[in-house]
């Protein structure tokens, strides 16, 4: 527990959170908004003309009032679970940029031990930025339901399960952050690399998936969910959707992908030279 303190009190010390914090709040904006505009387009779809039986199914699954309200929700999730990746491998790269790694080993020599404080660390600051933005979910996501002629839907089960699962995401990429930082060691490099494979590569694979279900075969829809970002908006859906996984396979993948990422962490720090 102290290494963890330690850990927080070197957040604290730094403005990187908050500076985070004050870029997040903009992208929340934009996300609030956009999600917004998307719930008003699925809840006055047509489901005829040219579309599949497939995207028929997907779009009125999306119109379901438990789907727009998961969605409204869990607002920022997108940009907010960057925040956290780029947190989490900071709380690695600082020590390397300031040169404090040997002093921290030096005064823990069990390296795993630091590695576990840091992971643990920069869930709780995951948490954090989670309750942040779920705060202002509560606050204004009612009032676009309202709009909606829906209801806040708060009475609903899969609204609070979306909305809990959306916290276990945010506490998963920051694992994953972490685990990132042991990889790139320099701070502005996995700024950099992450934030570029992150926004661009998903949309980059998300469209290559898109192009090989539609004309190789259809069963490549279901492959995108080994996309993390992929993984991490399943989970946070009201209801199972069509033609996609079912959502616990989301939190599976991404589980997997942070248990892997803290294992070579994990391991490669143990053997790795910082001086």
């Amino acid at each position: 527990m102290k290494l963890v303190n330690a850990e927080l009190l070197k957040i604290r010390t730094t403005p990187t959170w908050w500076i985070f914090g004050l870029i997040l709040l903009p992208l929340y904006a934009a996300s609030i908004l956009a999600n917004w505009a998307s719930s008003v387009a699925v809840t006055s779809a047509e489901t005829g003309g040219d579309v599949s039986s497939t995207q028929a199914e997907q779009i009125q699954a999306a119109g379901e009032t438990v789907n727009v309200a998961a969605n409204l929700y869990t607002s920022g999730q997108f940009m907010g679970v960057l925040m956290v990746l780029l947190l989490g491998a900071i709380l690695v790269t600082n020590e390397f940029f300031h040169q404090t790694a040997t002093t921290t080993f030096l005064g823990t020599p069990k390296r795993e031990s630091v590695v576990l404080a840091k992971f643990a660390a920069a869930a709780l600051l995951a948490l954090v930025f989670w309750v942040v933005l779920t705060v202002l979910n509560l606050i204004f996501a009612p009032l676009i339901l309202h709009s909606l002629d829906l209801g806040p839907q708060l009475g609903d089960p899969a609204v609070w399960r979306a909305i809990g699962l959306n916290g276990v995401a945010f506490g998963l990429w920051a694992v994953l952050g972490v685990g990132a930082g042991v990889l790139i060691r320099s701070q502005i490099a996995a700024t950099v690399t992450l934030t570029a494979v992150y926004v661009v590569g998903s949309q980059a694979v998300g469209i290559i998936f898109f192009l090989l279900s539609e004309y190789v075969a259809h069963w490549f829809t279901y492959l995108q969910v080994i996309m993390p970002t992929t993984a991490s908006q399943l989970m946070i859906s009201g209801t199972d959707l069509p033609g996609s996984p079912p959502r616990w396979v989301g939190a599976l993948v991404l589980i997997g992908y942070a248990v892997l990422t803290g294992l070579i962490g994990t391991a490669i720090i143990k053997r790795r030279d910082v001086s």
